[in-house]
């Protein structure tokens, strides 16, 4: 799977559009999480990318990377 600098503001910004974690960032699911989804497979598209790449860095230890490009949650 090929990931873009892009793709790390993603995690770190993009809020989960549905299930359990339904409106957490994609940076705050649990790891636990994440590997269901792995063993499942991840959504297609943007989502499942982004959501494999947020398992690459907890499984790394890097979740550090994403914590600066956290932005404020925008009001509706």
């Amino acid at each position: 799977m090929q990931f873009e600098p892009k793709d790390l503001i993603a995690v770190a910004n993009w809020v989960m559009p549905f299930g359990k974690y339904k409106g957490r960032r994609i940076a705050e699911l649990p790891e636990a999480y994440l590997l269901w989804f792995q063993g499942r497979g991840f959504p297609t598209g943007d989502l499942g990318r982004v959501m494999a790449l947020a398992l690459t860095l907890k499984e790394n230890d890097l979740e550090s990377l994403v914590r600066p490009l956290t932005q404020p949650p925008v009001n509706d």
